[in-house]
């Protein structure tokens, strides 16, 4: 099995768009000798995340939440805030959504690098 490595321009492109077809790259579902049970995708480079482009008023009203398990432990973030202190985390976060939520997600995203 040859890996093959992409290199995605972010530029102008949408999140969810782009984040799909990232993940679509890392599961091989391109590849003609796709298993769902094995890891046979690719290597994906993302250049330009800060450049991202957002539809809509998703900046402003996307939030993202996170729970301690404690009462009152929940957190809110909003996108925009989290787009400006850390771009890239905004694009990690969707690609890891989209993928299976199986064993393999941890070692497909191992394949992601964003620069």
């Amino acid at each position: 099995m040859e890996r093959k490595t992409y290199i995605i321009d972010a530029t102008g492109k949408p999140l969810g768009r782009l984040s799909s077809e990232i993940a679509k790259i890392l599961i091989g579902k391109h590849k003609p000798d796709f298993l769902p049970y094995k890891d046979t995708g690719d290597l994906v480079i993302v250049k330009n995340v800060d450049k991202i482009k957002f539809t809509g008023s998703k900046l402003q009203q996307k939030k993202y939440y996170h729970h301690s398990g404690y009462p009152g432990g929940l957190k809110i973030r909003r996108l925009k805030d989290l787009f400006e202190k850390n771009p890239k985390e905004v694009l990690k976060r969707a690609v890891y959504h989209m993928l299976p939520k199986n064993k393999l997600r941890k070692l497909r995203m191992k394949k992601l690098k964003i620069e």
